[in-house]
């Protein structure tokens, strides 16, 4: 059965179908998860492992969007993997803040990773989507999914040559916005 046939069904409930398909999206996932952790400290498969299965956690517990293809799923996969290591680096900051040690038994240690710098990048982030969600939407498939100008393109039904600029214009958007 093709994967968006699946990822139709999904969005009607089956989970069965949910089932189905990530055995055949999991590589994908995998590699996604990678490219992001791969901007920390050296991630171990574990670590990659660790921040699919919470992906698919949520996915699995969560109501679905209709899902166009497999790459608008990739696309929502990322954004999911985004949360998940905001939250984390919400929670370290916290442990910092308070001197208490957080238990997150859903997620083992994911390494070192640059919690006040994903902070920030998150509440420009949040700042952006208030005037630009399509240039959000962009840096999470580039930055939290390690997605080529290409499939983005494919994704929002953009020219390669539009989301380049426009992943330009948000990354240094991003940049001035963080540096204060």
């Amino acid at each position: 059965m093709e994967i968006t046939e699946l990822l139709h069904r999904v969005r009607g409930g089956d989970q069965a179908a949910l089932d189905a398909v990530i055995p055949l999206v999991y590589d994908e996932l995998k590699k996604l998860a990678s490219a992001r952790l791969r901007r920390e400290e050296h991630a171990e498969p574990l670590q990659t492992t660790a921040l699919v299965h919470e992906a698919y956690l949520k996915l699995a517990a969560g109501s679905h969007p209709s899902y166009e293809n497999r790459s608008h799923f990739y696309g929502v996969a990322s954004r999911l993997m985004r949360q998940i290591l905001v939250d984390l680096a919400r929670a370290r900051s916290a442990e910092k803040r308070q001197g208490q040690p957080v238990h997150l038994t859903e997620i083992p240690d994911l390494g070192r990773q640059p919690d006040e710098t994903l902070l920030r990048m998150e509440d420009a982030l949040e700042k952006l989507a208030r005037t630009d969600p399509g240039k959000v939407r962009l840096i999470e498939m580039r930055y939290f999914g390690g997605m080529t100008a290409e499939e983005s393109a494919a994704i929002l039904s953009l020219s390669v040559h539009m989301v380049r600029k426009d992943l330009r214009l948000a990354q240094a958007w991003l940049r001035k916005e963080m540096a204060g």
